[in-house]
Parts: structure tokens; C-alpha cells; sequence
């Protein structure tokens, strides 16, 4: 049995996706099963926990051999991990794949790769197998500008011509379903890139050649960003944090080009054009 978390999230959605059409015994997590329409639609077993409720994870982890792991990046998501690593340990979990982020290190001035990092660290100090995925920066993660794109063909953001190694989630999904269905993935790490590093200026470019319309990027300082984020609803912790990732990219922290994706599966990741084809409707 295998056990994905985050279910209704854009990564957890797609793992579910791509185990359902293998016919692969599956179990989602959800806080609320009536607010999963899109998980009952595939006929994958839902079972209620809360990750703040530690006390509910054995039951939905009863019986499962294999477990992907993937919270929000909340303050709260590091002990939420935590307690999570140690309820699969004590009911007899024998692999759990983690959704990472690049560059995960425990002494990184961003808190997001930090909190990665420990848990990670705690993971290998268990007897269960591991595999990490440390991906780079969403092409979906686009999905959050939508309404700019929309109504004003622009997107903002603090980081100036740095260039990033996007990835496609979908692209991740298939790394995590392979490490979940195939044996081969135990101990490995892999950061997950795309075969590209665009500067947003160029992810503008592809954008208006799919829409058929002039998308622009526009470069704006960390402070006006974060005022940004937080007005729309964003917690001050996860504003800050973000803030913090943008200035690992802006050194230019994240443009490296890993083969994690072709190591894991055998296929070359989507390309930048290919997403913005795709989601060309989502924009429009």
C-alpha cells in the first residue's frame, strides 16, 4: 500500500493521477474527504488525518509499506514532518519519498531549505529507506500570477535577471511515482530541474508566444513584494521565507541544470514551452 500526502495539492493530485491509471494500490490523506471530489473522481481510497493532530496518522498509515511526504511550507511544517517520520517508523514504514526543495542544507540563510535539511536528517536516522526529491522552482508555481497575467499580461517578482532551472510538476510526479512503484530509488537524492535556466524576462517570451498576446515580467524590490504577498493573505512567516528564496535566486543560487529527472525515469523533463502550451487556457 502506498500512502501520498498532501493529496489535494498540485503535486499529490498527480502522483494520485498517475497511480490510479497503473491500477496501483493507493491511499490519499486528506483533512476533509467531502472538500477531495477531484481524488474520489479516481477511485483512490481517501482517509481523513491532520498533520497538526499527530494522534490521527496511524491509522491512515496502517499497512502502508511506501509513503510520499509533502506538507505546506508553513513555520509549522518542520515538526509536522517530524511527527510524521515518527509515526511511519512506528508502524512499520519501510520507504518514505520526500518532497524536498534545491539545495536543501541545514546551514542555508533560507528557512525553507533549513527546515528540509532536519528532515531529511531525520529520515536517515531511521532504519527506513528514503528517497529525496529537491526540486527546483514550479513552472506551476506561474498558476499564482494568474489573475496578473489575466487582467494586466504582467507578473511580478524580486529578482532581476538571475536566472532559475524551473521544473514542471508533472514532471515530479513521475520521479515520485517511479521511487514509490520501483525498486532501484532506495537512498538516492534527486534534484529535479528543467533543461533550461530562464531569466522570468524569458518565461514572459514563451508565455506570449502560447497566449498570442505581449505578457511582460517586471522586476520589483524584495520589500515591495513582500508587502505584496502579505496583502493578499500570506502569512508574514511564509511572506519572509519566500522572500529569502527569491534572494537564493537572485545570486544566481539556482541555476544549475540536474539530471534528476532523466536519472529517475529515462525521459528528459518538460520544457518551459511546453508548460506554458499546456497551461495556455489557465492565462486566458
Amino acid at each position: 500500500m502506498i500512502l501520498v500526502t498532501g493529496a489535494t495539492g498540485n503535486n499529490g493530485l498527480e502522483i494520485l493521477k498517475r497511480l490510479a491509471s497503473q491500477n496501483v494500490q493507493a491511499r490519499a490523506m486528506v483533512r476533509n474527504r467531502d472538500r477531495a471530489r477531484a481524488i474520489a473522481d479516481l477511485g483512490i481510497e481517501m482517509v481523513e488525518a491532520d498533520f497538526d493532530l499527530p494522534e490521527t496518522l496511524p491509522s491512515v498509515l496502517a499497512g502502508v509499506d511506501r509513503a510520499f511526504l509533502v506538507t505546506n511550507s508553513t513555520e509549522y511544517a518542520e515538526a509536522q514532518q517530524l511527527a510524521f517520520v515518527e509515526a511511519a517508523k512506528q508502524t512499520g514504514v519501510k520507504h518514505i519519498v520526500k518532497l524536498s526543495q534545491f539545495a536543501a542544507n541545514a546551514d542555508s540563510p533560507v528557512r525553507f531549505l533549513r527546515y528540509h535539511a532536519a528532515v531529511e536528517s531525520a529520515i536517515q536516522s531511521t532504519q527506513m529507506a528514503y528517497t529525496f526529491l529537491r526540486p527546483n522552482l514550479f513552472m506551476q508555481g506561474l498558476l499564482n500570477f494568474r489573475s496578473l497575467i489575466v487582467e494586466q499580461n504582467t507578473f511580478y517578482a524580486a529578482i532581476g535577471d538571475a536566472r532559475v532551472s524551473v521544473v514542471d510538476v508533472r514532471d515530479i510526479a513521475d520521479v515520485a511515482v517511479a521511487a514509490l512503484t520501483e525498486a532501484g530509488h532506495e537512498g538516492k537524492i534527486y534534484d529535479l530541474t528543467g533543461s533550461q535556466a530562464l531569466t522570468h524576462t524569458e518565461m514572459a517570451e514563451y508565455l506570449s508566444a502560447a497566449l498570442k498576446r505581449q505578457i511582460a515580467f517586471v522586476d520589483i524590490p524584495p520589500k515591495q513584494m513582500r508587502e505584496a504577498m502579505v496583502g493578499f493573505g500570506m502569512p508574514v512567516w511564509q511572506a519572509d521565507g519566500l522572500i529569502e528564496d527569491y534572494a537564493h535566486y537572485r545570486r544566481n543560487e539556482a541555476a544549475a541544470i540536474a539530471s534528476g529527472i532523466e536519472d529517475a525515469t529515462g525521459k528528459a523533463p518538460r520544457q518551459f514551452k511546453d508548460f506554458a502550451h499546456d497551461y495556455a487556457t489557465a492565462f486566458s
